[in-house]
């Protein structure tokens, strides 16, 4: 299997659960900075020329949240992707999170100042702390997401929670959030993102 990538949290995603699910994998990276993602080449893979794809002999699948759901279908037990339609269905709520409010809110704070990106960093990181409050309250009695053992909704909204310091976003106010990256992190196998020195990560 190979995973074509580039340092972000939706590549980490795929990363992460390669790794909790003991998958060994071939890395690709692509520069991203010479428009690599945009030329005819990568295209036939991905016409969205968006990352991660991976390569799981001949099946391709881009989207971070697609490679979650496949990897959990073919290589997972149910536990990762429940089958029964309302434990299905409460995944599918935070996968939903994870490519909005995850992308507009924490994911885009930190661009403003890892990558200098000319967005409203105030909205950003307003609609965060929105998402951020419900989740906190959502965890008060849940160990994950959503309930007692982690599903792929878990791995797909781990990674920018986990970085929001670095736009500013401040998780001293979410002990509960903080429990559940806790969590996270003492599953077997897990392997972690390299963290940038800015904002409140700089501190």
């Amino acid at each position: 299997m190979t995973l074509t990538d580039l340092p972000s949290g939706h590549s980490h995603r795929a990363e992460l659960f390669l790794s909790l699910l003991e998958l060994p994998f071939e890395r690709i990276n692509v520069a991203i900075k010479e428009g690599a993602h945009k030329q005819p080449e990568f295209l036939k893979i991905n016409p969205f020329g968006q990352l991660p794809v991976i390569d799981d002999n001949g099946v391709i699948v881009p989207d971070s949240n697609a490679i979650l759901v496949y990897l959990a279908s073919k290589y997972g037990d149910e536990s990762w992707l429940p089958q029964e339609p309302i434990e299905a269905a409460k995944v599918q709520r935070w996968l939903s999170v994870a490519t909005g409010q995850m992308v507009n809110g924490p994911a885009a704070a930190r661009t403003v100042n890892v990558f200098g990106a000319k967005i409203d960093h105030e909205r950003a990181r307003t609609i965060a702390n929105n998402i951020f409050k419900i989740m906190d309250v959502h965890l008060e009695e849940k160990e994950f997401l959503v309930g007692s053992h982690p599903t792929i909704a878990d791995i797909a909204n781990y990674t920018y929670t986990n970085l929001a310091p670095e736009g500013d976003i401040s998780l001293e106010p979410y002990p509960n959030i903080r429990a559940w990256l806790g969590r996270i992190e003492q599953l077997p196998g897990f392997i972690p993102m390299i963290k940038t020195p800015v904002g409140l990560a700089a501190l």
